[in-house]
């Protein structure tokens, strides 16, 4: 199956898609979304939305998967970060697919194994659970420690509910 993680930012905006198959894990590709610094905000947020939804088109996953927003002491900044988030999804759910969320947190633990782990230690981590795959964007780097993190946990839980409601 494809994954498509997606790290939102109202700038910039990472994706990155991973294969999996079993316990195995692919780089696909990966790449950043910038959206214009100028203009207006629903200009911008067009922007990301048409990338995304490019991006979906082109490499057909299976699967997406968004970091939750990080709440911080800017509720301005926090609430254009959502709306960011929000074209993103929404260009994922138009492609028909089920956006699972995950806090940053959880997606720091997942891939390095802390919570509070910085930029530098998830690109490094990724490059060593997906060889051959360069980084030279922290953007995309987190996109995909997001595509891994909803490997690791859409089999357990998560999935055992879903085929129990069928």
């Amino acid at each position: 199956m494809r994954i498509i993680g997606i790290d939102p930012g109202l700038r910039f905006t990472g994706w990155g898609i991973i294969e999996q198959a079993g316990t195995r894990l692919t780089h696909v590709a990966h790449g950043v979304v910038t959206a214009p610094r100028e203009g207006a905000l629903s200009a911008r947020l067009a922007a990301i939305f048409d990338a995304v939804e490019a991006v979906l088109a082109e490499h057909t996953p299976g699967a997406a998967a968004i970091e939750e927003t990080f709440v911080n002491r800017d509720a301005r900044a926090t609430l254009k970060l959502g709306q960011a988030r929000a074209a993103a999804m929404l260009a994922a759910a138009r492609a028909g697919l089920e956006v699972a969320e995950y806090a940053p947190n959880l997606v720091k633990k997942s891939v390095v194994g802390r919570g509070h782990a910085d930029k530098a230690q998830i690109r490094f981590m990724v490059m060593r659970l997906l060889p051959g795959c360069a980084l030279d964007s922290e953007d995309a780097a987190d996109a995909l420690a997001v595509a891994i993190t909803h490997a690791h946990h859409a089999g357990g839980p998560a999935r055992l509910v879903r085929e129990a409601d069928r």
